[in-house]
């Protein structure tokens, strides 16, 4: 399972002209979800969002996590992460888990946050989302379970 998080200061996905999810400062994460992946993998990957180290302490250093500073998370499913770019000039998604592994897997990710964090949003998984975000950093980091 990847998640590409992203520190920032606020944010908000829209369906269809209609705000589904927004939130102030804390963490985007989109996910991507591959074949292999299982529930074992969902939560190892939580587990990483919530204490991995990217805000601030008084020195200024990347000290503290999403818990510690008991920010905001997003979660926006985004199988394009799972795309294979390494030929040619388009992408191949023969690497993403099928809709309903993909599915099943993300809501099982939200209601997990949602179980461990107190303020958790999420997209619509397959929906046409516009997602806006000012990234704080920026900071962007690569994970995967």
């Amino acid at each position: 399972m990847i998640g590409l998080l992203q520190r920032v200061t606020e944010a908000r996905v829209a369906v269809a002209g209609v705000t589904q999810a927004s939130i102030g400062a804390g963490l985007v994460v989109l996910i991507g979800v591959l074949p292999e992946d299982t529930d074992a993998d969902a939560r190892r990957l939580l587990e990483r969002l919530l204490r991995y180290r990217v805000f601030a302490d008084r020195s200024g250093r990347m000290n503290l996590s999403l818990a510690d500073v008991g920010g905001e998370l997003l979660l926006v499913p985004q199988f394009t992460l799972a795309a294979d770019t390494k030929k040619g000039l388009r992408p191949g998604f023969s690497r993403a888990a099928a809709a309903d592994q993909g599915a099943r897997l993300f809501a099982g990710l939200v209601n997990l946050a949602r179980e461990r964090h107190a303020r958790v949003q999420s997209g619509a998984f397959g929906a046409h989302m516009l997602l806006s975000l000012t990234n704080d950093g920026p900071v962007t980091l690569w994970l995967e379970s």
